[in-house]
């Protein structure tokens, strides 16, 4: 949220009645700074302007359980630049959210308060549940209305959020279930190495099994099949890129990515393909970038445990998530109303 004076200053001169909604949705990760602002459009909403920035705020938070002072310069940076995009739009109502880094971190609350001193931001520090079904609130327009099941995947830089949906039952008896795994493409790359190689690639995969496997089997989600009724979504830069790069995509462009879908012999082969790489030549590719070069290979790893645990037969692809949710939020919008009124509950 923004500051009362900052409201104020943004709302200056204009009444209530004078304009349009604006809304912003501000998600502070691990390793990146996103915004989004959108005017109100019916029960759905248009984008006017957008920001990201790899900031990289858990870097070096696995060894030392800290925000260093520099990632903590770098992110607030990107959200002065943030704050001015919502000043200039016209902002009138703000949800920002920080996630892993801020919620792990043994300084994160102290961060928290120097962001709100400096820039006039209120950063909202999300739970793990909390997360996963703004990620999902996010995804809806993908959702496959003839699915009895759903298992979203959300890799994210300190953390993996996953989401197993029950049609059959109500979130309330029991038919939502989220996992929040401390496990993400910053840490992993930082514990592994951001270039492994063979060997230490299967031990990252199987360090994230490991962890996936005991979820497993208190939940048993496999019991369903993840094959005919169930829709797999995945919501990440790991699976944004290998969907970009499985379409030889010179250059990254959302409306094709954006609800691909790839069946696991493709995601397999992107996957070995992006491990022959060096992090140099991963950097060089136009749908990487030399911001996430060292990071895509952890994405891709744990994206293979999750495949050695629930086997997957095909995966869609969305480029959307906690912003998005949090925008449908601001609308009025949960995920029991979303769900129901296409009967994915029965």
């Amino acid at each position: 949220m923004l500051a009362e004076d900052d409201n104020e200053l943004l709302e200056a001169g204009e009444s209530d009645a004078e304009i349009a909604p604006v809304l912003a949705a501000l998600d502070l990760g691990t390793n990146n700074c996103r915004l989004l602002v959108a005017k109100e459009a019916g029960s759905s909403f248009d984008v006017v302007d957008s920001f990201s920035r790899i900031v990289r705020l858990g870097e070096g938070l696995a060894y030392t359980g800290r925000l260093s002072d520099g990632a903590m310069a770098r992110t607030i940076a990107a959200i002065r630049v943030c704050r001015s995009i919502m000043a200039k739009r016209g902002v009138t109502l703000a949800r920002c959210v920080a996630t892993e880094a801020c919620r792990r971190a043994e300084n994160g609350p102290a961060f928290v308060e120097r962001v709100y001193r400096q820039t006039g931001i209120q950063l909202e520090v999300l739970d793990q549940e909390e997360e996963a079904a703004l990620a999902l609130l996010g995804c809806l327009p993908l959702v496959d209305q003839d699915a009895r099941h759903l298992l979203m995947i959300d890799i994210g830089g300190g953390s993996t959020e996953l989401m197993w949906l029950d049609r059959t039952r109500t979130p309330e008896d029991g038919g939502a279930v989220s996992l929040s795994l401390p496990l993400g493409v910053v840490t992993l790359s930082e514990s592994f190495g951001s270039d492994p190689n063979a060997e230490r690639y299967d031990r990252m995969v199987g360090f994230v099994e490991r962890r996936l496997t005991a979820y497993e089997q208190i939940q048993h989600f496999a019991r369903h099949g993840l094959q005919g009724t169930t829709q797999v979504l995945g919501t990440s830069g790991t699976v944004t890129t290998m969907a970009a790069i499985h379409l030889g995509l010179r250059r990254y462009d959302r409306r094709r990515v954006d609800g691909a879908l790839l069946d696991y012999d493709v995601l397999d082969s992107v996957g070995r393909h992006l491990r022959t790489l060096s992090n140099a030549e991963r950097a060089a590719h136009p749908c990487i970038g030399k911001g996430r070069a060292d990071l895509v290979v952890a994405g891709c790893a744990i994206l293979d445990a999750v495949c050695r645990v629930w086997p997957i037969e095909r995966l869609h692809v969305a480029d959307r998530g906690v912003r998005e949710g949090i925008l449908n939020g601001l609308l009025g919008k949960n995920l029991h109303q979303l769900l129901a009124p296409v009967g994915f509950f029965a």
